[in-house]
């Protein structure tokens, strides 16, 4: 016996041992589900060997309907094998490919070599390349072949694009593109039809019982009391029944209907390109060939393309190649594939493929998303109905076994006090007329037992919630929601663009050891200053700045937060291209939620570098060794001034605005890399750096927040806010920010 095993108690080492009897499994509140064969404590999350042991051993009447709307588990396997079997195929046509490719005669790859770049390509409509040559080019990630016809500036030539400005965009540009290499869209399999519904609803085991007994109780209706009166009772049955067959069926179509709707919507992404010189939000579904399209991280890669510049640009290609490890992306490997996230990093991209060209469409067009979900409530009641319908027929089968068996041994009687069976005495058309009577009275108990009305009645309640919902622009995708919102006690919400309007812009800045006032005030900062924070702002960004070529008034793209920096900027005397082409940015650090901050490293004109750093206030500060005064002479962060920028984060938070620090630190250049790999692995100075500002930053709260989080309070229902992802050093700013907010909502 090992020691761990010596000095665990007896009733512990049984504990998980199944065949002792012990099954019971201790839970943390991590786990995901148990260590038993049945023990399943998230069903979202469970294992499908374990829902399969379940399903098995349910006992249940008719499952296939019963089980229409959870986790059909023979439907997954499937998807599972036609995602594999795509992904093989993918893998056989490239292979095909290259073989077909290296057997090629030696003289045509001599000729191929031979001819300038611009000739090597098959021209297509008003472009110089075919869409066989860019699926070529980006599902086989053939880099030879795009460094033979001249790179990726020279497949944006061929299609009519500008790495930096993108396409036109004009009606008639988009249509040629759209004709020459197809659109961003691909096709679908088409839902079910009604028929389809009808014919489920038709196959329930319980309404087949009582089509039997109605087509029985219409027989034996018409034998004993003629066709005149004789159809009333199985008439009535077949009618009850025809009548729950198709109140089914048009439930489970309107709610396909409504999925479909849904999923069309959830995939309907908007996205951001460059056309024109200008950033526009668009549809993925309108993304062309030659489009310029900004990544950053979080983002989904919405075609096929290649990778025009990035700076720690990494994307993970789990959805496409099924392996989990971060994919880095640059000029050697600058190949990206439609449906994949940005783990890390931003960048630009060229869209090389779209639709059907890319592994994703044709991943996408061969499964169907279509999953729904019986409501607990319905379950339930369903599995009473079944349940009932068991009994019910147990209970027919017995009474007609035994009136069956007194009618044949003669002590069943006739109102008159006779004997309805004698052997040898009784005709056999009276023997059969008085079966018929025992069997009508079965086939009743049959009939008044199933009460398949209770599960329609819950479903038509349901999918008119649903409809109100729908009247007051709330989508559902699943029925159950309509049915759980009515239990909810707590209302868990983020703060920004839920309760805000996620419009920010710079209200409050401290600079120079001062407060500015206003903010974009620039009589109270030295020139010095000022040119620092236009570089920093106009480099360190993700956003970008749109000068109109007719006047007009400026448009500021990117995130909320990017947009109020920049606006800020602009109000300072900002030039973002001239500001852009002064400098050479050498390396990047892109903002993320761990670190809380980002950075890039500019060379200027004269060969100096500059490090600037943009992030949560507190932790840029806490980098900071230094600042620059008034008199534009950098001073020492001592203690006094450092607790009075302390105290104006602490404003800022306190009137819940975004606190946001821009601090920078001249850079020697003998210390940079000078190597692509080193580079790449550098890491940008954090510390002794000079803080330039700390601005805050408003975001206004929606109309009508107040009057909602009233009524939610009146209610019962208990409005929480979001403490997700904040770390320990800014608990309390955040925990003094919400209630702030909180207290301005209900004043």
């Amino acid at each position: 016996m090992s020691n761990e095993e010596a000095n665990t108690p007896p009733y512990r080492l049984h504990q998980n041992d199944l065949e002792a009897g012990n099954s019971s499994t201790d839970f943390h509140d991590d786990d995901e589900v148990g260590s038993g064969p049945f023990d399943i404590v998230r069903t979202k999350s469970a294992p499908l060997d374990r829902l399969r042991r379940w399903r098995q051993a349910a006992l249940v009447l008719n499952a296939s309907r019963r089980f229409r709307y959870t986790l059909d588990l023979k439907k997954e396997e499937e998807k599972k094998e036609l995602i594999a079997k795509i992904r093989t195929h993918a893998q056989v046509v490239r292979a095909a490919f290259r073989f077909q490719i290296s057997g090629q005669d030696a003289k045509v790859k001599e000729t191929q070599e031979r001819l300038p770049p611009s000739k090597s390509t098959t021209p297509v409509g008003n472009f110089d390349i075919s869409p066989e040559e860019l699926v070529s080019i980006t599902r086989e990630n053939d880099l030879t072949f795009l460094k033979r016809i001249g790179g990726v500036k020279e497949v944006a030539d061929k299609l009519k694009s500008n790495l930096e400005k993108g396409i036109h965009g004009d009606e008639t540009d988009l249509i040629d593109r759209k004709n020459a290499f197809g659109s961003n869209t691909y096709p679908r399999k088409k839902g079910r039809s009604f028929w389809n519904f009808l014919w489920e609803a038709c196959k329930d085991t319980t309404l087949i019982i009582l089509m039997v007994a109605a087509a029985a109780s219409l027989a034996l209706g018409i034998k004993t009391e003629g066709i005149k009166e004789g159809w009333y009772d199985g008439g009535s049955i077949a009618m009850a029944v025809l009548i729950v067959i198709i109140f089914t069926a048009v439930s489970d179509y309107r709610q396909s209907l409504q999925f479909q709707n849904l999923n069309e919507e959830k995939q309907n992404i908007h996205i951001e390109v460059i056309r024109g010189g200008r950033r526009v939000f668009i549809s993925i579904f309108e993304i062309a060939v030659g489009d310029i399209v900004p990544l950053k991280i979080g983002d989904q890669v919405p075609a096929d393309g290649i990778v025009v510049s990035g700076h720690s640009l990494s994307i993970d290609e789990s959805s496409m190649t099924g392996e989990s490890k971060i994919v880095h992306k640059d000029s050697k490997a600058p190949f990206l594939m439609s449906g994949c996230k940005v783990a890390d990093g931003y960048g630009t991209m060229l869209v090389t493929g779209v639709g059907i060209n890319t592994e994703w469409g044709l991943l996408m067009s061969s499964i169907s998303e279509e999953n729904g979900e019986e409501t607990p409530l319905q379950v339930r009641l369903n599995g009473v109905a079944t349940f009932i319908g068991i009994v019910g027929l147990a209970v027919a089968v017995s009474v007609l076994i035994v009136l069956v068996a007194r009618l044949f041994t003669g002590h069943s009687k006739n109102p008159d006090g006779t004997v309805q069976f004698k052997r040898g005495q009784t005709t056999v058309g009276e023997a059969i007329d008085g079966f018929i009577k025992i069997f009508t009275v079965a086939v009743t108990i049959v009939v008044v037992a199933v009460p398949e009305g209770l599960p329609l009645a819950v479903t038509l309640t349901l999918a008119y919630s649903m409809r109100k919902m729908m009247a007051d622009k709330a989508l559902v995708r699943r029925l159950s929601a309509c049915e759980t919102m009515g239990s909810a006690t707590t209302i868990c919400s983020d703060k920004t663009g839920t309760l805000t309007l996620n419009q920010m812009t710079v209200v409050m800045a401290y600079s120079c050891g001062n407060k500015i006032d206003p903010p974009d005030n620039k009589s109270l900062l030295p020139p010095n200053v000022i040119s620092l924070l236009i570089e920093s702002i106009a480099h360190n960004t993700t956003g970008s700045v749109f000068v109109p070529e007719g006047g007009g008034a400026l448009e500021v793209s990117g995130s909320p937060t990017e947009k109020a920096i920049l606006q800020w900027g602009v109000n300072l005397g900002m030039d973002f291209n001239s500001a852009k082409s002064k400098s050479v940015i050498i390396h990047a650090f892109p903002f993320n939620s761990e670190k809380k901050r980002g950075g890039v490293a500019v060379k200027l004109s004269d060969s100096e570098v500059n490090v600037h750093w943009k992030g949560a206030a507190e932790i840029v500060l806490a980098s900071c060794t230094s600042y620059i005064d008034t008199n534009n002479h950098v001073a020492p962060m001592d203690e006094d001034k450092l607790l009075v920028f302390k105290k104006a984060i602490e404003d800022m938070a306190t009137s819940s605005l975004r606190c946001v620090a821009i601090a920078y630190r001249p850079y020697e250049m003998e210390k940079i890399p000078s190597g692509e790999e080193e580079l790449l692995s550098w890491q940008l100075p954090e510390g002794d750096l000079i803080l330039l500002a700390i601005v805050g930053i408003k975001d206004p709260c929606r109309p009508g927040v107040r009057d909602a989080v009233q009524l939610c309070i009146n209610a019962g229902v208990k409005p929480k806010h979001d403490l997700r992802n904040y770390d320990s050093k800014r608990t309390l700013t955040k925990l003094l920010e919400i209630l702030a907010i909180w207290f301005q909502f209900l004043k």
